[in-house]
């Protein structure tokens, strides 16, 4: 049984989604009510709080986040939004569940109730989709391109400043990552967040139906990846594009 969960909470109050936009890597007015992967990072470019936002009303929003990361988070806004309006709520349990369409598809999101809800369906399922979270090991550890959130609608480029706007942008408009997202399968224990094997560095992990191996997602150079005992899977058509912004 996996011992990952996840908490929310909710800002709410005039400052709230002013205080937001110069926090998250999204833009608030493009908010929904339907949960958006995105991070709050710090001063070096880098996810410090891999977060699931959406926006409930004008001034409320849901934040998700895993629940070791929670009082970090916590410290994080009481630090930065001392002089702003809003409120805080105490974090509720908030369970990951898949999300049928109407087309057949399926995707990882999150209930407030956890009737129906498998935490290993939805783990596998998010590895297969590029769906990372960030647990306490891996804060600090990865850009937003290196992630391809950007692919994923998580970062805007145009929303003006927030932490660690400037690096984020130096490298999507300068540069691109040498190392960034992949899906891979592979024998033996399954690795922990943060852990490398190699020059590959673990994101999420678990194992396969049969226990006889291990599904990841993982940052890597392409090389490093050819050079391993690893198996490359694919990601979704998006997620499989280059990570360098197109001329």
């Amino acid at each position: 049984m996996s011992d990952l969960s996840f908490k929310q909470i909710t800002l709410q109050g005039d400052d709230a989604a002013k205080f937001l936009q110069n926090q998250i890597t999204v833009d608030v007015k493009r908010l929904s009510s339907n949960y958006l992967p995105a991070a709050i990072a710090n001063i070096k470019g880098r996810i410090e709080y891999g977060v699931w936002i959406r926006k409930q009303a004008e001034d409320q929003f849901d934040i998700v986040i895993t629940s070791d990361c929670l009082p970090s988070l916590q410290a994080h806004i009481k630090k930065f939004g001392a002089f702003s309006k809003f409120t805080t709520s105490e974090p509720v349990d908030i369970y990951p569940c898949i999300l049928s369409s109407e087309t057949g598809t399926e995707e990882p999101t999150f209930s407030l109730s956890d009737d129906g809800c498998d935490i290993n369906q939805w783990q596998a399922l998010s590895i297969a989709t590029g769906n990372y979270w960030i647990v306490e090991a891996t804060q600090s550890q990865f850009q937003p391109q290196e992630l391809r959130l950007h692919q994923r609608g998580g970062v805007d480029y145009d929303k003006g400043c927030y932490i660690g706007q400037e690096v984020i942008a130096r490298i999507y408009f300068k540069a691109s990552p040498k190392a960034f997202l992949h899906r891979v399968k592979g024998q033996g224990g399954v690795p922990q967040a943060g852990e490398s094997i190699g020059k590959i560095q673990v994101v999420n992990a678990i194992a396969n139906e049969d226990n006889t191996g291990f599904e990841a997602l993982v940052v890597a150079r392409p090389q490093h990846l050819e050079d391993s005992e690893l198996e490359l899977l694919d990601l979704p058509p998006a997620l499989q594009a280059s990570v360098a912004r197109e001329a």
